[in-house]
């Protein structure tokens, strides 16, 4: 079976904890000159136990857990040293902001935090791909044009997979697969005992009893597209069929997960309208000194079941606009106030009423307005799936498709849009949309996302 990248995370997470404690021991040692004790180094080891907890979580929102956490260790370095000082911040709160526990350690916390930086960055640098997978099995990657070569390209290149794709046949490339000369003997030649591909492909089907037969070799058979989705957390679009959906796609399904959803949105954004409420009478006041125009506007979009939904947003331009959602001439400018409104999302806070009318949710696809809709739906296969569930304030795609359209008519990248909202129809849960949430925060923080 291929090792994806589900196991990564969890193995990172171990490796993190138990450095973090290992850190905090060696920090005593050197503190007072000498071992500490059991008892002394638990007393320690309790509070800074609540601080390993945000100092994760900070690591999960910087994204070290992610994928590419293990591959692009150059981009890590720099990511790593900012975290850290994330939680060095987080650190002095607790310690002395919040001083339950009595102590307040500065030297501990400075010999603390350069001992921990030192040993996450030794063990995510150098000891973490050092432990990949040694003995790799050969594998055979039978597929169409694109998700072909990104799959073999992640996995030969990803050392926590424990596949080497020597062989791969191109399907759009190839105009008949001679079985014998084509599979079976390069199968043989190059001791492959695992074979990615898609069985429902019209072009394979006549070799559908050839491969039967290798089960009899001890060859091992993976779906293409499972395998895609657990590498890259998306669903490959171009090689869906009705069948996907129908195996894959219930909307009747997980009632209790959507009424405690339902429940949550509520319990969220109910302190969040206060918020609302406070701050509007400031940006009502920045909007007057900034020039004629209502305070709110409010643009239609199309929710769960293709129905329209009016959403509530700050207005942000000198005009709104008029068509649903596609911004006008060149005459229409962002105003000054609306500049800092999109910066910091504020534009977006009034929406929270339509979550607690039940529009939208707090975490979903994000609704397209009219006219993109119509041309999507002509345009993408499948595109109108998507609406099989209430949209949200932030979704799967906002967090992990940086090129996503805002305000206009994209079909390339948002097919591309479309793979990850399908990824999540498919795999909604509470822990997706905690993920989410948190990445959210990450995305608001640096002002980036879609």
């Amino acid at each position: 079976m291929l090792i994806l990248n589900k196991k990564e995370p969890i193995f990172l997470f171990i490796g993190d904890v138990l450095f973090f404690t290992i850190s905090l021991w060696l920090t005593l040692l050197i503190r007072y000159a000498k071992i500490p004790s059991q008892s002394f180094f638990i007393e320690h080891l309790i509070p800074f136990s609540i601080l390993f907890f945000f100092w994760i979580i900070s690591f999960f929102i910087a994204g070290l857990y992610e994928r590419q956490a293990l591959v692009r260790r150059r981009s890590f370095f720099s990511n790593i040293i900012n975290t850290q000082i994330v939680n060095s911040i987080i650190a002095i709160i607790f310690f002395y902001l919040i001083p339950i526990f009595g102590l307040a350690p500065k030297t501990i916390i400075f010999i603390y935090l350069i001992i921990s930086l030192t040993l996450i960055l030794l063990w995510r640098t150098y000891i973490v791909p050092s432990l990949g997978v040694k003995n790799k099995t050969n594998a055979m990657i039978i597929g169409r044009d694109e998700e072909l070569s990104k799959i073999k390209k992640e996995v030969n290149n990803n050392p926590w997979y424990n596949l080497q794709f020597v062989l791969s046949i191109n399907l759009d490339k190839t105009t008949k697969i001679d079985f014998q000369k084509d599979i079976l003997n390069p199968i043989y030649e190059h001791n492959v005992s695992t074979i990615v591909t898609d069985l429902n492909d019209s072009e394979l089907q006549t070799t559908i009893p050839y491969f039967y037969n290798l089960i009899f070799s001890k060859i091992k058979f993976l779906d293409i597209h499972k395998t895609y989705e657990d590498i890259f957390d998306r669903i490959p679009i171009s090689l869906i069929k009705y069948h996907w959906f129908l195996e894959n796609i219930n909307s009747s399904k997980r009632h209790f997960y959507m009424f405690s959803k339902r429940l949550m949105d509520i319990f969220i954004a109910l302190p969040l309208t206060l918020i609302l409420i406070i701050i509007t009478p400031f940006v009502w006041f920045a909007m007057k000194t900034d020039g004629k125009g209502p305070l709110f506007y409010f643009p239609e979009r199309v929710g769960r079941n293709n129905s329209i939904i009016k959403l509530i947003k700050f207005r942000t331009m000198t005009q709104t606009p008029s068509d649903g959602g596609i911004w006008g001439n060149g005459e229409n400018k962002i105003t000054r106030v609306g500049g800092f409104l999109r910066k910091w999302r504020i534009d977006e806070l009034p929406q929270i009423l339509n979550v607690l009318k039940g529009d939208i949710s707090l975490i979903g696809p994000r609704p397209e307005f009219l006219a993109a809709v119509e041309q999507y739906e002509k345009k993408i296969s499948h595109y109108g799936i998507r609406h099989l569930i209430k949209p949200g304030l932030s979704g799967w795609a906002q967090i992990y498709h940086q090129e996503a359209p805002r305000h206009a008519v994209d079909v390339k990248q948002t097919k591309v849009k479309l793979s990850y909202d399908l990824f999540y129809i498919k795999n909604q849960s509470f822990l997706i949309d905690l993920k989410i949430a948190l990445k959210t925060i990450k995305t608001l923080i640096s002002h980036n996302g879609s």
